[in-house]
């Protein structure tokens, strides 16, 4: 979150931890019983603040939903960011940057599955007050895999034919809902080797090639 600059590094440090209780306190409760039926009140008792202190961080519900989606996409997409960053760095190719791209947002599923849970529910809500910031957030996710795409694409790693947002929004599609099969169906899978399965697709070796 930007803060002003008038604020000290105390004062920020502080309102961005009661922030972030508020933050963990409301993607469980919602995920747990719906937006509708979780109330103020029950935000911050989880989070250990007073009520007032959720409407002096946010005016109302709906806009710390609407931070929360900000928020846990933003953690999401610097985690692929860093990913990809980093395979460059160490002279990977592009299937490398996406095969690390797939495990970090693996682990950023295993680190916060309440707010994944969320956040595909939301996805196929059509009546939120949200939906436009559903769509620009979700667009942040695709577009850092689109980048990689594109750049593999240029350097003639991959095919030019390659429809780039929708392999881009294939790939994310792929993560979300191998993951939570996962956790929900297959939770004695280790990631590593949830990992492993979705790399073989990723690099075309499902029936055995390569």
């Amino acid at each position: 979150m930007v803060e002003t600059s008038s604020a000290t590094p105390g004062v920020t440090s502080r309102r961005e931890a009661t922030r972030q209780k508020l933050y963990e306190a409301a993607v469980t409760l919602i995920a747990e019983q719906g937006f509708s039926a979780t109330t103020v009140d029950e935000i911050a008792e989880r989070a250990g603040v007073a009520k007032g202190t959720v409407y002096y961080n946010f005016a109302s519900k709906s806009v710390l939903f609407e931070e929360l989606l900000r928020h846990g996409v933003g953690l999401l997409t610097t985690s692929l960011q860093e990913a990809a960053e980093r395979t460059g760095r160490e002279g990977g190719r592009t299937v490398d940057a996406l095969d690390a791209m797939v495990r970090a947002g693996l682990e950023f599923i295993a680190r916060y599955p309440a707010f994944t849970q969320l956040y595909v529910a939301e996805l196929w809500r059509t009546n939120r007050a949200w939906q436009p910031t559903l769509m620009v957030v979700r667009r942040q996710v695709v577009a850092v895999i689109e980048d990689v795409l594109r750049a593999g694409v240029a350097r003639g790693e991959l095919s030019g034919e390659i429809d780039v947002s929708l392999t881009a929004a294939a790939l994310v599609g792929m993560v979300l809902v191998a993951a939570l099969d996962w956790q929900s169906f297959q939770p004695e899978r280790s990631l590593d080797d949830v990992h492993a399965a979705l790399s073989r697709l990723l690099q075309g070796r499902v029936g055995g090639r390569g």
